[in-house]
């Protein structure tokens, strides 16, 4: 009999179903009938509880730009473990990540950090509704900025319900209606339909939010005349861009906006920055900015934490312009091998290649 590769894995998830709904805690690394349960990174690598290596093509999202248990990394949490995990006080630490952010960004004259890139997206809008006085968020259709109400309208709309003019639809069951009439939706590179939105509405939008790259609207960037033309429209009507930067910061040493152009008045940024500790944070224009230390005092308990900041500060530190543009080659290089990758094995390989979930990026070779 063939034994079961996941073994472990079954048995685990078969004890998380009963006390996690689904048997997991992160709807995105699920998948039917469970996904292997991890116990070790290491470079590129990872190893889950039954001993399959797997080589981790996902890295955790893209938020380990030095891959798994980097030994600078490892010996900058141990030294601030021992010298406090958080504290209800601002640290050096967060100064220095702030300053090496904004040596990266030219539109990132204030910074204001937070935990996750959701809550960096609910306090932007916050921000944006505070400096304009005006309510209303526009939004690209199909397009993720994290599990905020406002943020998730329309992104699993279909041709079913989209309307010639795309309508706000509601991803979670019972989203209330106000919200829904809070966030207006466009199609992506559309200007023209853009302009008769913004137009239509100018003296309500606060903000339009845009991921220059959008991850869940199959990785196509928007195009620079987009862009552009979208930064000219908004800033004759008084609205302010947010740019969703979570995910497509890594494109290059100042982001997606580096890249494409488009100067946002703010910039939603996570992931990357924290080194693989959570994180998220808002950067942009000064006065904008300073919404946030006054009529949208933002704070939270794990905020700034120092592992966090000094992992970021580290990381960053190490990661120059030539180093990125390497990443780049190299990520390019790992998509076109990708295919092979997963149906093929080395003559040295004494197990099997297989594949399984976490967005069919992981590949595993089984070691006996």
């Amino acid at each position: 009999m063939t034994r079961n590769p996941l073994m472990q894995s079954a048995e685990l998830a078969a004890r998380a179903r009963q006390v996690l709904p689904s048997g997991c805690t992160r709807s995105q690394v699920w998948f039917a009938p469970h996904p292997p349960y991890m116990v070790k990174g290491e470079g590129a690598w990872i190893t889950d509880v039954d001993g399959n290596r797997y080589l981790d093509l996902a890295n955790k999202l893209g938020v380990l730009i030095h891959g798994h248990v980097h030994p600078d990394v490892v010996r900058v949490v141990q030294e601030q473990v021992a010298l406090g995990a958080c504290f209800a006080a601002p640290t050096p630490h967060e100064v220095a990540l702030a300053e090496l952010l904004q040596s990266r960004g030219p539109s990132f004259e204030r910074i204001r950090f937070i935990n996750t890139g959701s809550e960096a997206v609910d306090l932007a809008f916050k921000a944006a509704r505070a400096f304009t006085g005006r309510s209303r968020i526009v939004k690209l259709e199909g397009v993720y900025h994290g599990s905020n109400d406002f943020a998730e309208v329309s992104n699993y709309s279909t041709p079913e319900n989209w309307g010639n003019e795309p309508a706000s639809v509601a991803t979670v069951p019972a989203t209330p209606p106000g919200v829904l009439d809070s966030v207006l939706v466009t199609a992506a590179n559309d200007l023209a339909m853009a302009e008769r939105l913004l137009s239509q509405h100018a003296t309500e939008i606060a903000a339009v939010i845009v991921d220059p790259v959008p991850p869940r609207a199959g990785m196509r960037p928007l195009e620079r005349d987009f862009i552009e033309g979208l930064r000219a429209l908004t800033r004759r009507l008084g609205i302010l861009l947010i740019f969703d930067e979570v995910i497509a910061f890594r494109f290059g040493f100042s982001g997606a906006q580096g890249r494409f152009g488009g100067a946002p008045d703010l910039t939603v940024l996570g992931k990357i920055i924290g080194g693989g500790y959570p994180v998220g944070a808002v950067a942009g224009r000064a006065d904008v900015m300073e919404t946030t230390a006054a009529s949208v005092a933002s704070s939270g308990t794990f905020t700034a934490n120092p592992v966090t900041m000094r992992v970021g500060s580290g990381e960053h530190a190490a990661v120059d312009a030539s180093s990125l543009h390497l990443t780049r080659c190299n990520g390019r290089a790992a998509a076109r091998c990708t295919h092979p990758l997963f149906r093929r094995r080395s003559p040295a390989d004494t197990g099997q290649w297989y594949r399984v979930g976490l967005f069919s990026l992981l590949s595993s070779s089984r070691r006996h």
